[in-house]
């Protein structure tokens, strides 16, 4: 073995151990309060930015000019995505301000259609984007595909009433659809017929005879939503 790949054996053990060093003892700071470094921001960048358009390489993109898929991508994106990354008017979000790195405000971009559909469904590991594809169906990802395409030209009430047009949070997989009501509203009667009921909920009558005496009708119980769509 020669002199020179000797002390780049030994130089590579060395390098590899001050790594190992560096690690163990917790020096690098992971808080999502303190930024990355330059360097390894660029780094993860970049692998980020090129692992997507490798994997979205053949995806075909269906016809997303269908105005009911973007009703229906309305409503997911409001249950699952809004809260990180906004609505036309909402601005900044509590969830973007304390997500690192910051999730991309989709309102004032537009992402690529088969590398927006790749992400949903895969999610990016270690950025808080879940993987939507293990409970949603593919239909329902282009569905919101279709809306992102658009979502950069709408104001607030465009989308809200995109949003209020939609089945809410729907996207197969065996799910149910529930509607999210628009910012501001109180929901719907607690006391309506079809109002949900938490597990192991005795069943009662919702609706109660026209000529039932109030006094006898058995308690509401209010709808149990998680507000960003039960996965995040």
């Amino acid at each position: 073995m020669s002199r020179a790949l000797v002390w780049l054996s030994a130089g590579t053990g060395l390098g590899l151990l001050a790594i190992a060093g560096f690690v163990r003892a917790g020096l690098y700071n992971v808080a999502a309060d303190a930024p990355h470094t330059r360097p390894v921001y660029a780094l993860l960048d970049a692998v980020r930015t090129y692992s997507i358009a490798r994997h979205a390489e053949g995806i075909e993109v269906p016809d997303l000019d269908d105005p009911a898929k973007v009703v229906q991508g309305a409503g997911n994106y409001e249950a699952m995505c809004a809260s990180c990354h906004a609505s036309p008017g909402s601005g900044e979000t509590e969830l973007s301000r304390g997500l690192y790195p910051a999730p991309p405000d989709l309102t004032q971009v537009t992402v690529a259609p088969a590398q927006a559909f790749w992400v949903i469904k895969h999610g990016i590991k270690a950025s808080g984007m879940p993987a939507w594809g293990k409970s949603m169906e593919d239909e329902y990802i282009w569905a919101m595909v279709a809306l992102l395409q658009v979502l950069p030209t709408l104001d607030r009430a465009h989308y809200r009433a995109l949003v209020e047009r939609s089945e809410g949070h729907s996207h197969g997989a065996g799910a149910k659809p529930h509607a999210h009501p628009a910012a501001g509203d109180a929901g719907p009667d607690p006391g309506s017929a079809g109002h949900a009921h938490p597990p192991g909920t005795p069943p009662h009558h919702d609706a109660p005879d026209a000529g039932a005496d109030p006094g006898t009708r058995a308690p509401a119980h209010p709808s149990h939503h998680d507000a960003t769509g039960g996965e995040r």
